[in-house]
This record gives C-alpha cells, structure tokens and sequence, in this order.
C-alpha cells in the first residue's frame, strides 16, 4: 500500500512520462498540445485521461451545471457519432446523466480498459498505448468536429 503522497508521485510520474512520450506529436491542426490536459476551447466539455489502480479510461466528459443543456450537448455529439467511431476506429460507451466522484451530473462518451494498475511500472507500456492514439484520434475528430459545437457556446 502506498501512503498518499507516494500514490501522488507515482502518478505524477506517468503522467510526466506520458507527456514526454506523446510530446513530439503535433495536433491534427498541426499545433504543439498538452495533450495531458487537453483543451476543447469549449466550456463544459473535456477530454479526460485517467489511470487508476485497477482500470484506465479515456472520455469527452460534458459536465454543464445545467443537465438539459449537458443534454444538448449530449445529443449534438450523438449527431456526430458516426464521424466519432470512424475517427476512433472503434465504438465507445455512451452515457447521459451519470455522476461523477462528486455526486455532479455529467455525461460522458468513453472507452475503459481493466487489468491495469498505474502503480504498477510495469503497466505504464499498456496504458500509455492505450492512451495516445485514442487521444490523437480524439483530437482528428476534435479538428473536425468542434465547428457543430458553435451555436452551443
């Protein structure tokens, strides 16, 4: 067991790792990103990484206060789901209306994996494939998509 500030560092570790690793990828737009904490340039949607001790998960998150606006929102990106699953090469879970670790309504749009442990170094090989071209891919889709998104803001 790793006391909370270990548990900290370790983390902090792969995500400097990560950022290191996936540094020299430029954008879609072909711009210098921090692809760590990625930006949208949109309020209340975000690409979120997160690895854990059991499981890693990658998802655009859509957490405005309002849950019938997060639904449009929601629903803007279902009108895009096809253009999403063909940029991602694969199909993600879609979820209206969950909570998130603080009891706020969000909606999510994301992929999971299990069996990885982001304290475990051993693992970080696997999460971090996991992560960059799904993340590459989000921001492709990102370049293209976000222009639907105007009326919205």
């Amino acid at each position: 067991m790793y006391t909370r500030e270990q548990a900290s560092q370790l983390r902090q570790a792969f995500w400097t790792a990560f950022g290191q690793y996936i540094a020299p990828q430029l954008s879609a737009d072909g711009y210098r990103t921090n692809w760590s904490n990625y930006k949208t340039g949109l309020k209340h949607v975000y690409f979120r990484m997160r690895a854990e001790k059991k499981t890693a998960t990658i998802s655009i998150e859509l957490t405005h206060p309002d849950p019938e606006i997060q639904e449009l929102y929601f629903e803007q990106f279902e009108e895009l789901k096809t253009l999403l699953h063909e940029t991602l090469g694969e199909k993600w879970e879609w979820e209206l209306h969950g909570e998130d670790e603080d009891g706020r309504t969000v909606s999510r749009i994301y992929k999971e994996i299990s069996k990885v442990n982001v304290f475990n170094k051993e693992d970080w090989p696997q999460l971090i494939s996991f992560f960059k071209p799904r993340i590459i891919a989000l921001d492709e889709f990102w370049s293209n998509a976000k222009y639907s998104f105007d009326a919205l803001k």
